[in-house]
């Protein structure tokens, strides 16, 4: 059933870092999410697949509250968890919440910076770094994502002169600069070819070792090789959420099934 719990701190015992609870989002009249139930385990890749429009960007927005921002948007039920902190409690703090739920969209959005600028830019809002310190979370978060020795001679470059793949890198260490806890990627290889996205699969595999990671992507081959639980949505439903080897080769719900085989598109 599409409203069931899916979760497995049963066979696991650990504390779920995100737990999505009963939750639906409209927009506007538009009923975008329906009553989403899972819970994420740290330190795990979880894929969010299923077809355009199925509700995957809508919610990773809404797992670190960037739906705020859309005028329209409203919670119509449930809520979701944060390290057992209610996100939607009026008292939390979104931006508190977004320096540890780190959100990197489907489009590359470097900023009109040059690399070091685009990295340090989020930790420099504290005023208490020092020019030294910034400089190490510049080369550490480059070096998370493999970009230091490529890019440590050319800090000074316009991150609009970089290649898509290291943009989408330089976005990632923008968000891994922050110091967060979790990853959202949306559509993380949209549009790359094959070389560059074993690349991102490659980076994804190293993140989740200091990470937890969500990603949203209509590529099922990819989930299927770098996620440890995938869930399949359609029309804004959470149809089935499983270990990803279960979900792929013994889906439990036959619409699961329908579009894993591709006879549901």
């Amino acid at each position: 059933m599409p409203n069931e719990k899916f979760n497995f701190k049963s066979k696991t015992m650990n504390v779920p870092i995100i737990s999505v609870n009963d939750f639906s989002l409209n927009y506007g009249q538009e009923r975008r999410l329906h009553n989403i139930n899972f819970d994420v385990i740290g330190h795990q890749v979880v894929a969010l697949i299923g077809p355009t429009g199925s509700g995957k960007s809508s919610l990773l927005r809404s797992i670190c509250r960037m739906n705020d921002i859309h005028y329209d948007a409203k919670i119509t039920s449930g809520t979701i968890y944060y390290k057992n902190q209610d996100i939607y409690k009026k008292e939390f703090n979104p931006l508190e919440l977004r320096r540890n739920v780190g959100f990197v969209f489907q489009k590359n959005n470097p900023f009109p910076k040059n690399v070091y600028e685009n990295v340090a830019y989020g930790p420099s809002l504290k005023k208490s770094h020092t020019t030294e310190e910034l400089d190490e979370i510049v080369k550490e978060s480059l070096n998370a994502v493999d970009l230091w020795e490529e890019l440590k001679d050319s800090l000074n470059l316009s991150a609009y002169q970089l290649t898509k793949n290291q943009q989408k890198r330089l976005c990632i260490a923008r968000a891994i600069a922050l110091k967060p806890e979790v990853l959202l990627l949306d559509e993380p290889c949209a549009t790359m070819d094959t070389i560059n996205t074993g690349k991102i699969e490659e980076l994804i595999n190293q993140l989740k070792k200091n990470y937890t990671i969500i990603i949203a992507t209509h590529n099922m081959q990819q989930a299927a090789r770098i996620s440890d639980q995938a869930g399949y949505l359609n029309e804004g439903r959470l149809i089935e959420f499983n270990r990803t080897d279960a979900l792929f080769m013994n889906p439990v719900n036959p619409e699961t099934e329908a579009y894993i085989s591709g006879r549901l598109g």
